[in-house]
């Protein structure tokens, strides 16, 4: 059941990874027995990058952005450019085991699939990363940092809240209707974990394949390129964002409240004045989301669904009822 792979892979300054991971994605993808193509995304960078991508792999699709923008465009570029039946998001700091697509293809036999991601470990194996997310609320957030993943390994019906955009395997159809990620999250940070939360509510499931796997280079695309602070406030304005978005009735009337009480204010009184420019930032992007709202409730009317936040829960909890389940 192999079905075609376009495999895309953002890169900004990544030329150290690129030469140590492009290896282990293209023996993966051989392995696979596959048809499939490899886009690689310039995001601006000022490294070697793209001559050396030329120089090495003349197979491998460039693209090169006008100018740096940021994670959730990047990615866009790719997928619009891609031309097979499912696409594989890939970070430049992910290495792939030579058999990482194996367990993956049963997925795609459902018609209601959207992805499947596998288990991501630390790059010196010691300890699972990232694994399936269990789907919760806290006050007026939506949360989703709970891991688990089923001991019984022939256990192939594992949901998770989202795909990490990180490694996900994906129906580019349904991608590309979905318009790929939300580029108001620019320039990175919770565009996955809102892509996931938007196919989940037109009634497509996101899994977990704890058979397949991947090794991540802890901080190697992102967090070693960027002062801290900043990072800081694109993680608080876009979780304030994803809220805005997803929450409906009586949690997101009170999310005002909820964010300047629970959120700004701690934070304030405890020398973090960052967070106060995240808030306005986040205010000031209020007509954008109010356009992504209107765009995701358009999609569900043209599919059909009335899915929400709690129906997606509740989904997934009752999937582990009974299951013996593993949290991490």
């Amino acid at each position: 059941m192999q079905k075609s792979v376009s495999i895309v892979i953002p890169n900004y300054n990544g030329k150290h990874l690129l030469e140590q991971y492009l290896p282990s994605v293209f023996i993966a993808a051989e392995n696979a027995q596959t048809d499939f193509e490899v886009i690689v995304i310039d995001d601006g960078s000022k490294d070697d990058s793209i001559s050396f991508i030329k120089q090495h792999y003349e197979n491998i699709k460039l693209l090169v952005n006008d100018q740096n923008r940021g994670f959730s465009y990047t990615c866009n570029h790719g997928i619009k450019a891609s031309k097979h039946e499912l696409i594989l998001l890939l970070n430049s700091d992910v290495k792939l085991d030579p058999d990482y697509f194996s367990a993956q293809w049963k997925y795609f036999q459902r018609e209601d699939t959207f992805g499947v991601m596998a288990r991501i470990m630390s790059f010196d194996e010691t300890r699972i990363e990232d694994a399936a997310r269990l789907l919760y609320y806290s006050g007026c957030r939506i949360k989703a940092n709970k891991f688990y993943h089923c001991e019984n390994p022939n256990d192939d019906h594992v949901y998770t809240a989202y795909l990490s955009g990180a490694n996900a395997l994906v129906d580019a159809k349904k991608l590309k209707a979905l318009g790929g990620f939300d580029e108001i999250y620019s320039p990175f940070s919770s565009e996955d974990f809102d892509l996931s939360l938007r196919a989940w509510q037109l009634g497509w499931k996101c899994y977990y394949e704890h058979q397949s796997f991947c090794y991540h280079h802890v901080s190697g695309s992102t967090k070693t390129q960027i002062k801290s602070k900043f990072i800081k406030k694109v993680y608080y304005r876009n979780r304030f964002i994803l809220q805005r978005i997803h929450l409906n009735g009586m949690r997101l009337s009170l999310l005002p409240f909820y964010l300047f009480f629970a959120e700004i204010i701690p934070k304030l009184l405890t020398g973090k004045f960052w967070v106060w420019d995240a808030y306005q930032q986040y205010l000031a992007t209020f007509h954008s989301i109010e356009h992504s709202r209107n765009q995701l409730a358009s999609l569900k009317r043209q599919h059909h669904s009335s899915k929400g936040i709690s129906d997606i829960r509740k989904i997934i909890n009752q999937s582990i009822v009974g299951k013996n389940i593993k949290r991490l």
